[in-house]
């Protein structure tokens, strides 16, 4: 299964470049417990010819090996700290970022924010000075925060373009749409809700009355529902028992 958002942008881009052999996808962050499973599913994609993983950490090499052994056709490369954030990106026609820091128990998504905002950040500007025409995907949290944090930045850069950044917050859909099918003993794959208000608590706000097929709830089941999928993370986060967040459904729904 390829991920959910990233196929839609990967799409969009390639009927953008559609010139060019393939695509280049960068993953920033791509070591991490998102951006390890986000990077295997993008290996599989026949539409990624050139794969770079970029991150901080030592075991980075070790992951992009790791990937390489796979029988598909795209190439995976390895850039490991911020001097080599540069050639991770030039180039690139996707950017996708999980980096950061993830939630431990008693950690909201906004406690990340002054860790997260500042990678997402640095990341930010070296995407904008070397590759501005990217497509930018950010999966770091606190989402609402670092896509207006984003922003910002391209504009002082004047390459800001609402079209090519994105707030991925798919997961609270995946979510809604598991928690329904379970509710009401359907497909979860046949069941489609809308979530708006981004990711972050409160502001998770699932439209359940427009949700295909049509379902109803009593009013105390609709309320324990609606409270489930907005503090889902903190459900995965309490039962990691602080060895980490909602990695792999993060990475699925991406």
């Amino acid at each position: 299964m390829f991920s959910k958002v990233f196929k839609n942008i990967i799409n969009q881009g390639s009927r953008q470049y559609s010139s060019k052999k393939g695509l280049k996808v960068t993953v920033c962050g791509g070591s991490g417990g998102i951006g390890q499973p986000l990077s295997l599913l993008l290996k599989q994609s026949p539409i990624i010819t050139d794969l770079a993983i970029y991150d901080i950490a030592p075991v980075t090499p070790g992951v992009v090996a790791d990937l390489s052994h796979m029988d598909t056709n795209s190439n995976v490369t390895s850039h490991v700290g911020l001097d080599c954030l540069k050639d991770a990106v030039v180039n690139t026609d996707v950017v996708i970022i999980p980096a950061g820091i993830p939630r431990k128990p008693g950690m909201t998504r906004d406690d990340l924010f002054n860790t997260n905002i500042s990678i997402v950040c640095d990341i930010i500007k070296v995407i904008g000075q070397v590759s501005p025409n990217a497509l930018v995907g950010i999966i770091s949290n606190p989402v609402n925060s670092a896509v207006p944090a984003a922003a910002e930045i391209l504009k002082k850069l004047n390459v800001y373009d609402p079209k090519r950044l994105f707030g991925v917050t798919t997961l609270d859909i995946v979510r809604s749409n598991r928690f329904i099918a379970e509710l009401k003993g359907l497909n979860a794959t046949d069941v489609n809700v809308p979530v708006i208000g981004g990711h972050s608590g409160p502001t998770i706000i699932p439209l359940i009355s427009q949700c295909t097929p049509q379902v109803k709830f009593d009013h105390d089941v609709l309320v324990k529902l609606t409270k489930r999928i907005q503090e889902a993370g903190t459900e995965v986060v309490q039962a990691k028992a602080g060895a980490g967040s909602a990695t792999l459904s993060m990475a699925y729904a991406g």
